[in-house]
């Protein structure tokens, strides 16, 4: 009766998401997409596959209408890993994954993606249009002659071709991003004087070529998804005219869908970062939507119902593309049906356990959910034997922990000293930016509840509050605190902690200096640079710091646009003990953006810092051997934690206990570790 009553009020809650899109011949069920992603596992054996099989079925079930697997070379020199599809001896690995899907949800289509990476790929024998080679690619691409220019078309159909006879029900072909076929579309990597270069016209031509031969190969009821740059955040740029005029081509040469990226990997704008507002670039999507005829995706930070819903209803899409959304929640579609949204573990979009896992050549995971792409090794089974639990502090490691092992059926006592849960998280919520972690512990309060953990709040627990209570295991995730540092004149008046700095319980003033410029020091300075405009939830404000015009479309939506970032109003220096360049430590795809950021706001940073001493008016450093003092009247110290095992230490042999998260090892607002090692322990206590 309740499932059924929630079913009713998810209907009417998300009516758009639920209509189903009739495509051609093909039905795809409602208007949510699982997205693209690389796991780092399509490169692997059959084992692998099964794994991905699992991970794709996991969500196929909960029936989201369609799924695109993670990028797939069609041939070796377009590879960026080993994940190719050329020959038909790999149709029986593929085939694992079709079948679990198509088993799992008649209803759930499933595309495969064909990514040749040209410039980006991995073998020196790459290839591209022009010997250009990319800034972050390793070599010089060959430049395509006519023979293997044509091949290059051959193999993409030929992936096609392979991908259909494995049951995929259609591909993604991608040709935006940097990757082989939009070197194509702009002038600056296409230097060919061929029938391939000079006009728009002529720079279209390679890309509708493949989606002509692959229509013609396989009929028209395979799907053929082509993702276009639709606005690429590249000075010089394709223009919105060029745009239309690829789209409009694509059309005619006989693609089913339209989806629209956003940025080539070079592009120094964010547009996947947390701090970028939600759905930030549906406009854009909206303005295509109103000029083809096929459907058109959007796609980037759209990450709960009410976003999606909202785009549907002002027709700025036709199907939502959510990506890592499905990484932090495998029954995101299934709580969307439900009208269950307040459960959904959000996306917090930090990148860290899966597009820096993806770019470091590591198996994607998630922060929120190390379950993603762990599902035949790490699950939550019921108990045979039910205990009682003490959980001391409700952190991240806390908070996961308990929330598995009651859903298991353990009893779970969690204790929290303060008056909130969170932990580091409320730290981290509060940085301009990183608003996200809010649903972190929204999702949190309401699974403890659901599982009926017994959550006590405001209660500091020592030995006492333990002996003799029947707890047959406690669990210590006690957290960190603040690493101690020896500089003379350390205990100054305007020297102050990060974490009083982060919750206001201290006065900055106007001339800082922050000593240590890791995760904590970086977001300390985000929070006391920041001024009165909201560039990580106002999209005009985004659009005006970052550099980007939405409503005229110049070439790559910022040629000649300005970056407006605010200046501080404070002077502030961030110091660093190492001698590798500042920032250095922060995400693989994110840290660039944190670093400029702070850079554009005036915010000076030194590295190879020798500390001498601090004063009630600054600090004395050295670097280079060369004595320097700093004004300051507010010193914040960000130099690292500790972890906090005094209560694991001094605690009684009376109960088998557990140490877990910060208080096992000391990280910075960075929870990736911590909860897959308290959900790891709560799969198997």
């Amino acid at each position: 009766m309740m499932a059924s009553q929630n079913k009713s009020k998810g209907f009417s809650k998300f009516k758009r998401i639920l209509e189903p899109l009739v495509v051609g011949k093909t039905i795809i069920a409602n208007r949510i997409i699982m997205g693209s992603m690389h796991t780092g596992l399509e490169e692997g054996n059959e084992n692998d596959f099964r794994r991905m099989a699992a991970y794709f079925a996991e969500r196929a079930e909960t029936g989201v209408g369609l799924i695109i697997t993670g990028g797939i070379s069609p041939n070796p020199e377009g590879a960026l890993d080993d994940a190719i599809f050329q020959k038909s001896d790999d149709i029986p690995k593929h085939k694992i994954i079709t079948e679990a899907v198509h088993n799992a949800n008649k209803e759930t289509k499933i595309c495969l993606q064909i990514l040749h990476s040209g410039p980006l790929a991995k073998d020196k024998n790459l290839v591209a249009p022009s010997a250009v080679k990319s800034r972050i690619g390793r070599f010089l691409p060959n430049e395509l002659n006519d023979v293997s220019l044509k091949k290059q078309i051959d193999d993409f159909v030929n992936c096609a071709e392979l991908s259909k006879s494995a049951g995929y029900d259609g591909v993604e072909i991608i040709g935006s991003a940097g990757y082989l076929i939009s070197t194509f579309f702009v002038s600056k990597t296409n230097l060919r004087k061929d029938d391939y270069g000079g006009s728009f016209q002529n720079r279209t031509r390679f890309a509708k070529e493949i989606v002509q031969n692959i229509r013609q190969k396989l009929g028209n009821d395979f799907l053929i998804i082509f993702r276009i740059p639709a606005m690429d955040m590249m000075e010089g740029g394709m223009s919105w005219e060029e745009i239309l005029i690829l789209s409009k081509g694509l059309e005619d040469s006989g693609v089913s869908i339209i989806s629209t990226h956003f940025s080539w990997h070079e592009s120094p704008v964010p547009t996947i970062a947390t701090m970028v507002p939600r759905a930030a670039f549906t406009s854009v999507t909206k303005r295509l939507k109103e000029r083809v005829s096929v459907p058109v995706i959007t796609s980037n930070r759209i990450n709960m119902p009410e976003v999606a819903e909202r785009v549907l209803e002002n027709n700025e899409a036709d199907l939502i593309s959510m990506a890592r959304p499905f990484l932090a929640d495998s029954q995101l579609f299934l709580k969307i049906k439900e009208g269950r949204d307040q459960e959904i573990n959000t996306c917090i979009a930090c990148n860290q356990a899966c597009l820096d896992h993806a770019f470091a050549r590591k198996e994607v995971s998630c922060l929120v959910n190390p379950r993603a792409c762990n599902e035949t090794t790490l699950n939550y089974f019921p108990v045979v034997k039910k205990k009682k639990i003490a959980v001391i502090g409700a952190g991240p490691s806390g908070l996961a922990f308990s929330e598995i092992a009651a859903q298991r059926g353990h009893k779970i006592d969690l204790f929290e000293g303060s008056s909130e849960i969170g932990g580091q998280f409320n730290l981290a919520k509060k940085i301009p930016g990183k608003e996200e972690f809010y649903e972190t512990l929204r999702y949190f309060y309401n699974a403890l509840k659901k599982n009926n953990v017994n959550l006590i709040l405001n209660k500091w627990v020592n030995n006492s509050d333990l002996i003799g209570k029947g707890y047959d295991e406690v669990v210590f995730s006690t957290g960190v605190n603040p690493r101690s540092i020896n500089i003379e004149g350390i205990n100054s008046k305007n020297v102050i902690s990060y974490i009083d700095a982060i919750t206001g319980k201290r006065v900055i003033g106007k001339k800082i200096v922050i000593i240590g410029a890791g995760g904590i020091g970086f977001d300390v300075a985000e929070l006391i640079s920041h001024g009165v405009r909201n560039p990580s939830v106002n999209i005009e404000d985004f659009a005006s710091q970052w550099g980007i015009d939405f409503v005229n479309h110049p070439r790559g939506g910022v040629t000649g646009i300005p970056s407006l970032f605010e200046k501080s109003d404070r002077e502030i220096i961030m110091l660093q003990r190492k001698v590798t360049p500042v920032g250095i430590g922060l995400g693989k795809t994110t840290g660039w953006t944190h670093r400029l950021s702070l850079k554009n706001k005036g915010i000076r940073m030194l590295k190879g810092v020798e500390y001498r001493n601090i004063n009630q008016d600054g600090i004395s450093i050295s670097v280079d051997n060369k004595l320097t003092f700093i004004e300051a009247d507010t010193i914040i110290v960000c130099a690292g934690q500790e972890p906090d095992r005094s209560l694991y230490e001094s605690a009684k042999d009376e109960f088998k206990k557990h140490l877990i998260g910060g208080a096992f090892e000391a990280r910075e607002l960075d929870a990736k570790i911590a909860i897959k090692q308290a959900s790891e322990l709560a799969a198997h206590i």
